[in-house]
């Protein structure tokens, strides 16, 4: 078990998941406007597996996608950080950033804030010489998200955990050193 990493911004915490957490990331990923980019919307169980791994994953590490909580009001919101993908993908090995936030949340620069939060975690203190953000090429909110960060586009790649009948299954790559 690696030491804890959790994280503060202005506005939000980065911390690891509580069981609390559940029941609003069930609700998010079951949100057709937050998961518009993605093959399927998650079940229950779906989604309560994936806190779980984020969760392992975080303990087994010391960081991972966190789930993120707004100061002011102690709510979960989403998650944001770092992940190692299990996808065999074009530019594997990597780290990726990533986030998805509760649709009520989007448009107040949460996604931007814990993401560059989540990258200064990467590349100060685990020392990563590269991190990666990925989505469909369509997603023009979170290409805008890793435009802010000062990511670069760097290409693009069929996804191969995305089912090949799938208008998403082509990805844009965006890169920061």
């Amino acid at each position: 078990m690696a030491d804890l990493i959790e994280s503060e911004t202005e506005r939000l915490r980065l911390r690891q998941w509580l069981p609390a957490d559940r029941e609003p990331f069930a609700a998010l990923n079951s949100d057709s406007r937050v998961m518009e980019f993605f093959p399927s919307l998650l079940t229950r169980a779906e989604s309560d597996a994936m806190a779980d791994r984020c969760q392992s994953l975080i303990e087994e590490r010391g960081w991972g996608f966190w789930a993120a909580e707004c100061k002011a009001t102690r709510e979960f919101i989403g998650f944001v950080g770092l992940h190692t993908p299990s996808a065999e993908l074009p530019f594997s090995p990597c780290v990726e950033v990533g986030w998805r936030l509760a649709f009520q949340h989007w448009g107040k620069g949460f996604a931007t804030e814990a993401a560059s939060e989540a990258l200064r975690v990467g590349f100060q203190l685990l020392h990563l010489r590269e991190i990666v953000s990925f989505t469909t090429l369509g997603n023009r909110r979170s290409r805008a998200v890793m435009e802010r960060l000062g990511m670069r586009e760097s290409g693009t790649f069929e996804h191969p955990h995305v089912p090949e009948s799938s208008g998403l299954r082509q990805h844009c790559l965006y890169r920061l050193s």
